[in-house]
């Protein structure tokens, strides 16, 4: 089978990838390789046995290049569109380039697929961030953390859109782009609203990737930023969890064409900030300096997504509980220290 996967060498992209060729499949990879870490994704990606990789070094915002692709492989059965702009921060400094690489590029992928009559499943990693800062959410403190007071099992997909900063516009944008071309011009999309993906092969950064950032500074012996107070909830979804969740929409596509799923850790996988802190501090058995700034704009008290759609619909639930994924998380920073340290130094 043939897989086209737009930021292959993201941090979803990649562990995407090396699952699909070890899984034998061709997989023709797009990325413009800006983002720091992804050289090293990308030699992961072309040391992996099993399928076939064809790499393509392009932006997604360069419609003739996307529109090549698709034309000249109408065999393509499966589209990962999982490029993007991810940081709410950096698109506050420059919308104008948010804006194009996230709502333009998602348009020229499916405009691509319309003109060439693609019959290609596509699936889109959309974003909470639809839904915004979700002020009229009633919520409650209780033992140092936020809950929701109705929402118990979470966010539902059904929830008032809210598009909050220019990256929630963006995303929003697209999402919406993407669940339009499925009704108006029959393409075969699917979106899936993430929440708070973490794993291995993820150099997070305080802009994005909070719970890897925070175990890369804790392992690297430095101390964690906290904006806010600390007691927001976010719901984590381990990597390897959500690509179960692209192949199992694939593979059902007949119940998931069309849809929107919102997708994370669910009720059983949320933590606080400062819940996170404690168990990285246990598990490495140290003390982690923090300090505190204030709120950034559009952050959440709380989000936790409503899963129930995709477990009626597909069958699907969240496998790796949160502390056996920090743990996991912890184990792949430790054993690539090298790579690690080069990559964060870049950041500065």
């Amino acid at each position: 089978m043939k897989v086209l996967i737009t930021g292959i060498a993201g941090f979803i992209g990649v562990n995407t990838g090396l699952k699909f060729l070890k899984n034998g499949y061709k997989v023709i990879g797009i990325d413009n390789l800006s983002r720091k870490g992804t050289p090293h994704n990308l030699n992961l990606l072309r040391s992996a046995n099993g399928g076939k990789l064809n790499f393509i070094k392009g932006d997604i915002c360069d419609f003739n290049l996307i529109n090549r692709v698709i034309k000249a492989n109408p065999d393509i059965k499966l589209i990962l569109h999982l490029a993007a702009q991810v940081a709410v921060t950096t698109s506050v400094v420059e919308p104008v380039a948010d804006f194009k690489t996230n709502a333009v590029g998602t348009l020229n992928l499916l405009e691509s697929m319309r003109i060439n009559k693609s019959r290609a499943v596509m699936i889109f990693s959309s974003t909470n961030k639809v839904y915004g800062g979700m002020e009229n959410v009633e919520v409650q403190e209780i033992n140092g953390r936020y809950q929701y007071v109705r929402f118990k099992k979470g966010i539902p997909e059904e929830f008032l859109l809210d598009f909050h900063s220019p990256y929630g516009c963006s995303k929003g944008c697209a999402d919406q782009y993407v669940r339009d071309y499925a009704r108006i011009y029959g393409l075969k999309t699917i979106v899936f609203r993430q929440s708070c993906i973490y794993g291995i092969n993820q150099f997070g950064i305080e802009d994005q990737g909070w719970l890897s950032n925070f175990v890369i500074r804790a392992v690297l012996k430095q101390s964690i930023n906290i904006y806010g107070d600390g007691k927001q909830v976010r719901d984590v979804l381990y990597v390897n969890d959500l690509i179960d969740a692209y192949e199992t929409a694939y593979k059902k596509v007949k119940e998931s064409v069309g849809k929107i799923y919102n997708i994370g850790g669910g009720a059983g996988n949320q933590i606080s900030i400062l819940e996170s802190i404690k168990i990285i501090e246990k598990e490495l058995r140290i003390r982690i300096p923090l300090k505190f700034f204030p709120w950034r704009p559009g952050d959440q008290k709380i989000f936790v997504s409503d899963n129930s759609k995709l477990a009626r619909e597909l069958g699907w639930k969240p496998k790796t509980d949160v502390r056996n994924g920090i743990r996991k998380l912890i184990q792949w920073v430790e054993g690539n220290k090298g790579i690690i340290k080069r990559v964060a130094c870049s950041h500065e």
